[in-house]
């Protein structure tokens, strides 16, 4: 195995006990309860918190550089940003840092990617609030702030349940 490959494999494996001892005695998020609070900076140094996000239909997702299901889902939240942007939907990435995903890279990745929503860099707290593993994970929340929606993975059929809860979500 390759240092890269090894190394991230390792830091997934971090990744992943540093969620799982927390989060055993961590509320997990229910849907139709209000979404935790996020307080991120965007790798644009925009300061990001829930609020700012009241009045529009928010989908977050939590991925890494290096995850082929996030890659998978990109062009995916890419066409909805363009398609429902307008319309009252926003999109936030949210990048753990696992696997060496360091400010330069994820800067670096948003570019090759041609990414066309806000990322930022989360830490420890965030994961463990939304009990993220593994990735890529998604949230839909209303424009109340509630979670109403988390898909683990990225398939067609997840594809098509976000597109339909998000045009019903924007149509309230």
């Amino acid at each position: 195995m390759d240092y890269s490959r090894m190394k991230k494999v390792l830091s997934l494996a971090f990744f992943i006990t540093v969620l799982t001892l927390p989060a055993l005695s961590h509320a997990l998020p229910q849907k139709g309860s209000p979404a935790p609070a996020i307080k991120v900076v965007t790798t644009s140094g925009q300061k990001v918190t829930l609020a700012n996000y009241r009045g529009y239909v928010l989908v977050m997702e939590f991925f890494a550089t290096w995850c082929d299901g996030c890659r998978d889902s990109l062009p995916h939240l890419i066409r909805l940003n363009k398609t429902y942007g307008k319309q009252g939907l926003q999109i936030l990435g949210l990048n753990p840092g696992v696997g060496g995903d360091d400010l330069p890279r994820v800067r670096k990745f948003i570019r090759e990617e041609r990414i066309n929503f806000p990322v930022a860099l989360v830490d420890d707290d965030i994961l463990i609030n939304y009990s993220v593993q593994p990735i890529p994970a998604i949230f839909i929340i209303d424009k109340k702030g509630v979670l109403v929606e988390k898909y683990v993975g990225f398939s067609p059929a997840i594809e098509a349940s976000m597109e339909k809860t998000i045009k019903t979500l924007l149509a309230q």
